[in-house]
């Protein structure tokens, strides 16, 4: 009898986490290495979240909170969803997790029985393959071309439905692409989904902010009032407001879904930290200016980097319309030599290549279910990137 679970064969580590890992080991061993593999902003917390998490320590509020979420919490959470989505819900129809992939994955915990399908435009985020694998679900990946840029289309989403299809993923903007779908595109999708009563949506907004160029961000519950009935619209702290390490997401959906999320979170994690979801309270109703801030800096760093990928020998790169990634395609470089002579094959071989050559860590396209491509998280100093850009030129003018 195996003592590790069947379950465990079905899925892999995180690709991403092993990139930044992989990454911190080289530094620490000294080499010179520029880490573009982490999705986290390089900006610090805001000070007025930072000192609400300290009043709360000096307040006491470490105790146990509702698993759910602290009520506080769950009426930012219903406010803010108000003002900026136009969305109504009641605070039982919010959920708090330890950052928004417990959400999803409680989520899809909560509702998959065996053979369950869930549509996963790729590229897709690691995790949705693998978490509805691990719920006992079928993942049904639809590969997305960048003639559509990268964008899941009306017709692709009607020949992927069956009668076993749950949920169907929508991540806008998206990790890892940085493709974000307009209100016209979500339209396209709706007219789909209203035809198929059978199918959830779930919503991961989670990079919401962090669009360019007057882009105008809209969920699909926002687009069409009669899919909110079935949808899960996922939220957080982490990317926006800089809180990766704070661990906090949430969720608003209809209470019958929310109650079978809050009771398989009660035998896991029962609920986030108390201090976490004080910082999330201000964190939401407090200031709001610094999101477009930041965004205009990502927004020139985006700029710096789609540029000099497309300078790139054998790389070309979109120009996507929010996040921090973008997702260059090296299929230029496919068959080519190293200078030491071994032939570059895939997009894996390439990144390592990367990585070995010239100490630059991005993470490969196969990871994410379309190849060969490649994703760099430009969430780091223009300084950095400056050179890791610098880098990556040279290393492709290298190939032969």
């Amino acid at each position: 009898m195996a003592f590790i679970a069947d379950r465990l064969s079905r899925i892999k580590p995180s690709p991403t986490i092993a990139v930044t890992t992989k990454a911190a080991e080289l530094k620490a061993a000294g080499v010179d290495v520029i880490g573009l593999g982490a999705g986290e902003p390089d900006f610090d917390t805001p000070d007025n979240i930072k000192d609400a998490a300290k009043a709360a320590l000096d307040a006491g509020k470490t105790k146990y909170t509702p698993v759910a979420g602290t009520p506080e919490l769950r009426k930012a959470i219903v406010a803010k969803f108000k003002r900026e989505n136009d969305l109504e819900y009641t605070i039982d129809e919010i959920t708090v997790g330890c950052g928004g992939k417990q959400t999803l994955f409680n989520a899809l915990f909560a509702t998959l029985n065996p053979g369950d399908e869930v549509i996963i435009p790729a590229p897709y985020w690691v995790s949705y393959p693998d978490m509805t694998l691990m719920a006992e679900g079928v993942p049904v990946v639809v590969e997305c071309q960048e003639e559509n840029d990268f964008k899941i289309t009306a017709s692709e989403l009607e020949a992927a439905i069956t009668p076993k299809t749950k949920w169907v993923v929508l991540n806008s903007p998206s990790n890892p692409t940085g493709a974000a779908y307009s209100r016209a595109e979500l339209r396209a999708i709706t007219d789909v989904l209203l035809k198929h009563e059978n199918v959830w949506v779930m919503s991961d907004d989670m990079y919401e902010h962090l669009v360019y160029d007057g882009f105008e961000f809209t969920t699909i519950a926002q687009v069409e009032p009669k899919l909110k009935s079935r949808t899960l619209t996922c939220n957080g702290v982490s990317k926006s407001y800089a809180m990766t390490g704070w661990r906090l997401g949430y969720a608003a959906g209809p209470v019958e879904l929310i109650k079978a999320i809050n009771k398989v979170q009660s035998q896991s994690s029962t609920h986030t930290s108390s201090i976490s979801q004080a910082a999330s309270v201000e964190a939401l109703n407090g200031p709001q200016d610094f999101l477009k801030e930041r965004a205009e800096v990502f927004k020139e760093r985006r700029d710096l980097v789609v540029k000099a990928m497309n300078e790139c020998e054998g790389l070309t790169c979109k120009k996507p319309e929010g996040a921090f990634y973008v997702y260059p395609s090296c299929a230029g470089t496919i068959g080519k030599k190293t200078p030491d002579g071994k032939v570059i094959e895939t997009d894996t071989d390439f990144v390592t290549y990367l990585l070995e050559a010239e100490g630059v860590a991005a993470v490969q396209g196969s990871a994410f279910g379309l190849a060969p491509y490649f994703r760099i998280s430009y969430a780091t100093s223009t300084e950095a990137l400056t050179e890791a850009c610098s880098r990556i030129k040279r290393a492709c003018a290298a190939l032969k």
